[in-house]
């Protein structure tokens, strides 16, 4: 019960504490949209079991598991050729999905993971805030040149994300095998080859086709020592974009390629795309 003395202190917080709980929802809702796949380990030996976790929410925390109805594909690359992983290993507890990989014989592995397509209705403020958060600029700048910045947005959105696992000490060429997913990120290189300091290019693609101009953010994190910086590139018009690797750690690409559409349930439609990697 409210004790009468205490009410109108009450009702003058209530409004405070209302607009700070939707202000940090709105800038939850913004932020927390990225998908990583991560494993507990980026170098491997043969014949070993290795944890990975997919990240939906930043490179540091999931704020959402994944569901196994959600998967168009879950599979490896391997030197034994694409080996689908057993949905039944799927884990999901809480905030973040879980599974393994077994690996076998040496080589650069490719781990992939591909969403279903979701729909998520935004007010005009979500909408936007979230286009400038998570990297997509030319999409805002349009909304501004068109005069819609006041208006909702229904976007239909799915994810395309994989890792790079350097197994045992021989180097292989799986990291130049497409997934086939909507969105990809390719390596011009083994960036298993790579020291810090060196520079990595990378191909954008969507639908298969490189995509020209596309914004591309790119960071990480020194394991026990704090992240690293993020900073944003554009892919020329073959859709290639250089990666300076500056210091040693885990390394995260990242891209979402968003389109406007027409005679749709949907007005937008967006095609995310990370990599992740270990730069030693």
């Amino acid at each position: 019960m409210t004790v009468p003395s205490s009410s109108s202190r009450v009702r003058r917080i209530a409004p405070a504490v209302f607009v700070v709980t939707a202000l940090l929802a709105s800038a939850t809702l913004a932020a927390a949209h990225d998908m990583f796949v991560k494993p507990t380990r980026f170098f491997a030996p043969e014949n070993a079991e290795v944890r990975v976790r997919l990240l939906n929410g930043t490179f540091s925390k999931s704020e959402n598991s994944i569901a196994r109805n959600r998967l168009a594909d879950a599979s490896v690359l391997t030197p034994r050729g694409r080996i689908k992983l057993d949905t039944a290993e799927w884990g999901v507890k809480g905030d973040t999905s879980t599974f393994h990989i077994h690996t076998r014989a040496a080589g650069t592995y490719v781990i992939g993971v591909s969403t279903k397509p979701n729909w998520i209705d935004l007010s005009a403020d979500d909408f936007n805030l979230y286009l400038q958060d998570d990297g997509i600029p030319d999409v805002l700048e349009a909304r501004k040149k068109a005069g819609e910045l006041n208006k909702p947005a229904k976007e239909r959105y799915h994810k395309h994300v994989k890792s790079f696992v350097q197994v045992g000490t021989a180097r292989s060429d799986l990291y130049a095998t497409p997934m086939g997913y909507p969105a990809e990120i390719m390596t011009m290189t083994n960036p298993y080859t790579l020291k810090a300091g060196a520079t990595l290019q990378v191909k954008t693609l969507v639908d298969g086709k490189p995509a020209g101009n596309q914004y591309v953010l790119f960071g990480g994190e020194i394991p026990g020592k704090g992240g690293i910086e993020q900073k944003s590139t554009r892919s020329n018009a073959q859709g290639i974009a250089s990666i300076p690797l500056t210091t040693a750690g885990v390394w995260y690409i990242k891209f979402i390629n968003m389109t406007k559409v027409t005679r749709d349930s949907v007005d937008y439609e967006s095609k995310w795309a990370t990599l992740t990697f270990e730069v030693r």
